[in-house]
């Protein structure tokens, strides 16, 4: 009995990864996606496929860019479907050549010694193995240049993960936002957001940025390179603070996100920071 396709093997791997980029347990991953946690646990290793936007809220969730999964995905689904089995090469016998001098020779068949036993099976399995490599190939660089062109407008723009036929459905607009996590909310995801004003360092070493989505028009604040222990809040006049604290050590190794403020103005944001253990803050306007 055969195992999964390598292709598969890998993206499993790759969204452990990912997973664990987000120190999450398998249930608080089904509380703030789409996706139950016996259905997290089979993707994550590989017995089951994955959606698309599965891999896509993850990698948002993480903080990190999905691009290298995406590729992965497209790999693993063409194993899924049953389309790789269509575009290898088939497996026949290759015709027999005439016989040839040595001056005309192929390298495959100059790896075989004439008169040797055996030897015109040998040469069929070099051809074979050797078209089985060119298929594959082939068909690694057309998914790879299908992901591309997913990547990239027809007029060469470029357009991410921002087509909505590729984006799962924002959760949340405006003020049905506010106190909700961007992640989960699909506000975070790469092409649906930009940082307001440039990142700040603060005093520590740790680093926060104001963020803000205009598909959902809601603003968050961000943290890493932390400590536990750290603490941010984003504020805005005639709205609720909104605030996140640094718990773990896992905390510390991922982008941190603050509950979102709903509303599209977004003039008058602040976004103060207290380190580990102190009581003052430094505070960023956008």
């Amino acid at each position: 009995m055969t195992g999964p396709a390598p292709e598969c093997v890998t993206l499993a791997e790759g969204l452990r990864e990912m997973r664990s980029r987000t120190g999450l347990s398998l249930a608080a991953l089904a509380e703030r996606t789409a996706y139950s946690k016996s259905s997290w646990e089979r993707y994550l290793n590989g017995k089951k496929p994955v959606p698309r936007q599965a891999v896509e809220v993850l990698c948002a969730m993480a903080g990190e860019p999905a691009g290298r999964l995406l590729a992965l995905w497209e790999l693993a689904d063409t194993e899924w479907s049953g389309r790789a089995r269509h575009t290898r090469p088939p497996t026949q016998p290759a015709p027999t050549s005439p016989p040839t001098s040595p001056l005309t020779s192929s390298p495959a068949s100059a790896l075989v010694p004439a008169g040797a036993v055996g030897a015109t099976g040998v040469h069929r399995r070099v051809l074979r193995q050797g078209l089985f490599i060119a298929g594959v190939g082939v068909v690694a660089v057309a998914m790879l240049a299908a992901q591309s062109l997913r990547s990239h407008g027809a007029a060469g723009s470029p357009t991410g993960l921002a087509s909505p036929t590729l984006d799962p459905v924002p959760g949340c607009q405006g003020e049905a936002c506010d106190g909700k996590d961007p992640k989960p909310m699909a506000c975070g995801l790469p092409g649906r957001v930009d940082s307001l004003g440039p990142p700040h360092r603060t005093s520590t070493g740790t680093e926060v940025e104001i963020r803000y989505s205009k598909v959902c028009a809601a603003s968050w604040g961000r943290i890493w390179h932390s400590k536990v222990g750290d603490m941010i809040e984003v504020s805005a006049p005639g709205t609720r603070p909104r605030r996140v604290v640094i718990r773990s050590t896992a905390d510390t190794d991922a982008y941190r996100f603050t509950p979102m403020i709903g509303g599209s103005n977004r003039t008058g944001l602040r976004l103060c920071f207290t380190p580990a253990g102190a009581t003052g803050w430094e505070c960023f306007d956008s």
